[in-house]
C-alpha cells in the first residue's frame, strides 16, 4: 500500500479488515472511520452484549461488524489492508492467509503512525523491553511535563496511541510504550528516540522463538532519528542498536548503574549524571538528579530512571526538569510497593513481576528476603533466577499452578533454603493468600523483607496481577491486626 498519512485520497477507497474487536480493535476501526475510510470490516469470534453495543455505534458510522463463532474462519476476498489486534499471534489462520496473499498487515501502532497529522505530528519517544516499560514511560512523561511540554504517556499505558495522534489539540511529544506484539507488525514508524530496556525470555509461545521475540523488540530502533538508548548491562540491547537501520546521525546512548563512559548516562556515587548530551563530552558530566529523587531507589528502578533521562535529554530537556520530573513521579500500584511493617518485617508488593527476569530484579533490591512466588510460568524456567538470588533468600513460599517448577529449581540450586508449598484450597484466592502470608511471617526475621514477586502470571488464581497484589496487601493488614 502506498498510503502514508490520513490526508491521502486513498483512505476512502481502501478496503480495511480489522481483526479483533477488543479495546485495540475498536480503536482501530473507529480511527479509520474518522480518517475517512469507507470500507471497514471488523471480525471477532466473540459475541457479547458489550461487543454488540460497540458494534452498533460503528455500524451507524458505516462499518461492517461480524461477531460470533466462525466470523474469523475466512479472510474476505476483497481486502487491501489487514489491521490486527496485538493479542493475535502471527501464525493465526487469518494472518497466515493475509501473508499468503501478500497483503499489508498493520498493528495499531503502524496505523497510528500513518494517521498522524503531517502538519502537527508530535515526535514519539518510544520504550520497549521485557520489564520496566510502563514505569520508564511514566517517568519520561513526568520529566517532559516538568519541562513544560504538553506530553502524554500512550500505547500500552495511559492514553490509547490512536487517541493521542487523533487529538484535535496536538501534543508536543508522546512517550510511547510498545510491546513486542505491537512491534511485530509495525513497519514505517520512525521514532525521534527509542530505548530497549532489557531482553529476557517472555512471550516465546506468541513469537515462536526467543530469537524472533528479540528481533521484534529491536524493531523499535528502525528508522530512529536522534538516539537509540540501550542497556550497558544487557549486551543484547546494544546488539539490536548495531543491527538497526537508523537515520544518518542517530546516536547510540547507553545507560548504566556504573560510572558512565562518553555517550552514556549513569551513576557517580549518589548522582545520576549525563555524559552524552553535554558539550565537551570527553571531560564533562552533568548532574541530572540524585538517588533520593527516585521512589523507590531499587537498582532496577534507578535503571528505569536513567533510561527515561536519556530519552528526555535526547529530546532537549534541561537537567533541572529531569530532577523535578523524577521527584514528582510515583510508581503505579503493585510495583515494589511497601505495604506495611509488621513485627519488624517489611512487606512489599511487586505483583507486577510476572516473569523471572522481573522477579530477579526485585529480589536483588533486598538483602534478606522471604520470597512469595508462583502462578502460571508461561513456559519460563527459574534456574538462573534461583542461582542469582539464593544467598539472599531466608525462605520461600510457593503457590499456584506452576509452584513445583520453582520448587524444583530451588531444590537444585538452593537446597538449604526453607521452602513451603501451599496447596490451593476451595476457600478462595484471598484466603489462600492469607495462608501464604502467614507461612512467610513464620520464616521471616526482624529486618527481613517478605516480597511478593511471583515471577509468574496470575490468571490461575486471580483476575489479574492487581487482584493478586490486593489480596497480598489485605492479608498483610490482617496479619498486623492479629
Amino acid at each position: 500500500m502506498s498510503l502514508a498519512t490520513r490526508t491521502d485520497d486513498g483512505w476512502s477507497t481502501t478496503r480495511f479488515v480489522v481483526l479483533g474487536f477488543g479495546t485495540a480493535g475498536y480503536a482501530c476501526a473507529d480511527s479509520l472511520l474518522q480518517a475517512g475510510a469507507e470500507f471497514v470490516t471488523v471480525l471477532d469470534d466473540r459475541d457479547t452484549e458489550a461487543l454488540r453495543e460497540k458494534a452498533q455505534i460503528l455500524e451507524t458510522l458505516g462499518a461492517t461488524i461480524k461477531l460470533g463463532p466462525g466470523s474469523t474462519a475466512e479472510l474476505p476476498a476483497e481486502v487491501d489492508v489487514v489491521v490486527t489486534s496485538p493479542g493475535i499471534p502471527p501464525h493465526a489462520p487469518l494472518l497466515a492467509a493475509a501473508a499468503e496473499r501478500d497483503l499489508p498487515i498493520w498493528s495499531e501502532i503502524e496505523l497510528a503512525w500513518r494517521l498522524r497529522d503531517p502538519a502537527n505530528a508530535a515526535p514519539w519517544l518510544c520504550v520497549t523491553g521485557t520489564n520496566g516499560k510502563t514505569t520508564t514511560v511514566q517517568m519520561l512523561t513526568s520529566i517532559l511535563q516538568a519541562a513544560g511540554h504538553r506530553a502524554v504517556a500512550a500505547g500500552n499505558v495511559g492514553l490509547p496511541l490512536l487517541e493521542a495522534v487523533m487529538d484535535p489539540e496536538p501534543y508536543d511529544v508522546i512517550a510511547v510504550e510498545l510491546s513486542s506484539y505491537q512491534l511485530h507488525f509495525t513497519h514505517s514508524m520512525s521514532a525521534h528516540s527509542a530505548a530497549v530496556l532489557n531482553v529476557a525470555p517472555d512471550h516465546v509461545d506468541w513469537h515462536g522463538s526467543m530469537e524472533a521475540y528479540t528481533a521484534d523488540k529491536g524493531r523499535i530502533y528502525e528508522n530512529c532519528q536522534i538516539a537509540c538508548v540501550y542497556n550497558v548491562a544487557d549486551p543484547a540491547t546494544e546488539q539490536l542498536v548495531m543491527d538497526a537501520d537508523v537515520i544518518e546521525g542517530c546516536r547510540a546512548i547507553g545507560f548504566t548503574l556504573g560510572t558512565p563512559e562518553i555517550s552514556m548516562v549513569g551513576l557517580v556515587d549518589e548522582l545520576l549524571v549525563d555524559r552524552a548530551f553535554v558539550e565537551q563530552r570527553a571531560s564533562s558530566a552533568l548532574e541530572l538528579a540524585t538517588l533520593d529523587d527516585i521512589t523507590p531507589a531499587a537498582p532496577h528502578n534507578v535503571a528505569n530512571a536513567l533510561a527515561a533521562a536519556a530519552l528526555a535529554r535526547a529530546y532537549g530537556v534541561p537537567a533541572m526538569a529531569v530532577r523535578d520530573g523524577l521527584r514528582r513521579f510515583r510508581p503505579d500500584a503493585h510495583r515494589i510497593a511497601h505495604v506495611a511493617e509488621v513485627a519488624g518485617v517489611n512487606y512489599v508488593d511487586d505483583s507486577k513481576a510476572t516473569n523471572p527476569h522481573a522477579a530477579q530484579a526485585s529480589l536483588l533490591a533486598y538483602d534478606h528476603v522471604v520470597w512469595i512466588a508462583g502462578g502460571q510460568a508461561k513456559g519460563a524456567t527459574f534456574d538462573d533466577l534461583v542461582i542469582a538470588v539464593a544467598p539472599r533468600l531466608r525462605g520461600v513460599v510457593l503457590l499456584g499452578q506452576d509452584k513445583l517448577l520453582i520448587a524444583e529449581a530451588l531444590a537444585r540450586h538452593a537446597p538449604d533454603v526453607p521452602t513451603i508449598t501451599v496447596e490451593t484450597a476451595d476457600t478462595g484466592p484471598v484466603t489462600n493468600m492469607e495462608t501464604v502470608v502467614g507461612e512467610a511471617a513464620k520464616l521471616a526475621q526482624v529486618g527481613d523483607t517478605v516480597l511478593l514477586a511471583p515471577g509468574c502470571a496470575s490468571w490461575d488464581m486471580f483476575a489479574n496481577y492487581g487482584a493478586r497484589g490486593d489480596a497480598f496487601a489485605e492479608a498483610v493488614r490482617r496479619l498486623g491486626d492479629s
